[in-house]
């Protein structure tokens, strides 16, 4: 299959993360537009990227909604993801390369072409009654953010949180989007037996540079805002300073944290810039349209803090790098972080969890 032919991008699309449709990896012939001499490339033709193109939502039925995790790099060994694609668009995002798998761009396409999973909670709930499974903490929206924009309409996270309320499991969630707040009366209640907690991460607290990293996203002060409702409501909440990027945002780590722990969150982590597979192109892309005054720069951090390349997916390296730029950054965040008092959130329970009832099980009267 060939993809969609790539002309070198020359201006940002508004709204949007990625510029164009980098080609997956798996690709087996792809297309690129090459300039004969007569102005060819200023010309539009069908590949080319609509100036707004519209967000496609395509509904499927999932076969499975939980994935399993044995990597010593992540603190869950459970995970639902009730979307894939994620309209946020934000362009750092390391999720970007998986819609290489559907024979999609990581770069256009995972933004625009979106699949809902309308039967998540019903496979949720499949899970959950099956008579080998193991309780233990779920990570609900890692490879997509449960909150992104389409929530409004299709709604599939409330329904995997009324299944996890009905089956008092524990889980956790991470979001860049105020949406959020709208399950409060949901979340709140399961706050109480220790059954969820929440973390908002926050990549600046510029609007202008979130706008461009992060264009469909919450604002940065409507997650600070929505941060601060949930810890009014007795839900936990940390916040994640992720992706730290060299020259761009590291800047603010400290600034971040301080205006997380006035809205309440009392827990933080960070991790460095991951530029896995096809997002080093698209990474690269934006970098040009946007800042080509410290491009190189940029990535010439980026590479001192990963041994010379672009990215390094060793465990126990990934998420920190390494060498003096990247030991730099985390004692600052360090001593941010037990200056300003974070400690942990609260472990979440899993002694309460109770299989969904069968149909037709009526349980007893007294």
């Amino acid at each position: 299959m060939a993809t969609k032919a790539r002309a070198p991008a020359t201006a940002a699309l508004k709204g949007r993360g990625a510029a164009s449709y980098v080609s997956g990896r798996f690709e087996t012939a792809t297309t690129h537009a090459e300039d004969d001499g007569w102005d060819s490339l200023q010309a539009r033709d069908d590949t080319d990227p609509e100036p707004h193109p519209d967000t496609r939502v395509h509904e499927e039925r999932a076969r499975s909604i939980v994935s399993r995790n044995d990597s010593p790099d992540i603190g869950f060994g459970q995970s639902v993801n009730p979307y894939r694609g994620c309209e946020h668009g934000c362009v750092y995002c390391f999720a970007r390369p998986s819609h290489a798998y559907l024979n999609l761009s990581p770069g256009l396409d995972f933004e625009t072409r979106l699949f809902a999973k309308t039967n998540a909670a019903e496979r949720l709930r499949a899970e959950f009654s099956r008579k080998g499974y193991r309780c233990s903490p779920i990570a609900l929206g890692i490879n997509t953010d449960a909150y992104q924009p389409i929530e409004r309409r299709y709604r599939i996270t409330r329904s995997l949180i009324e299944v996890m309320a009905e089956c008092r499991h524990p889980f956790s969630l991470i979001t860049k989007n105020a949406l959020v707040t709208r399950d409060i009366d949901l979340l709140a209640p399961l706050a109480r037996q220790r059954l969820v907690t929440v973390y908002f991460s926050v990549t600046t607290l510029d609007n202008r540079l979130s706008a461009k990293m992060e264009p469909r996203a919450a604002a940065p002060h409507a997650r600070l805002r929505a941060m601060r409702e949930l810890s009014e409501a007795g839900v936990p909440v940390g916040v994640m300073v992720a992706p730290v990027i060299p020259a761009l945002n590291d800047h603010e780590i400290e600034a971040i944290l301080e205006a997380a722990h006035a809205a309440g969150a009392r827990a933080a982590g960070h991790v460095l810039l991951r530029l896995p597979h096809e997002l080093k192109d698209v990474w690269r892309e934006w970098l040009q349209l946007h800042h080509p005054d410290r491009a190189a720069h940029v990535m010439s951090l980026v590479r001192q803090m990963r041994g010379g390349r672009d990215y390094d997916s060793r465990f126990g390296s990934r998420m920190r790098g390494e060498g003096p730029f990247a030991d730099l950054l985390a004692q600052r965040f360090e001593r941010a972080r037990r200056r300003l008092g974070f400690t942990r959130l609260p472990t979440l329970e899993t002694s309460l969890f109770r299989p969904p009832e069968a149909p037709g099980d009526q349980g007893q009267l007294f």
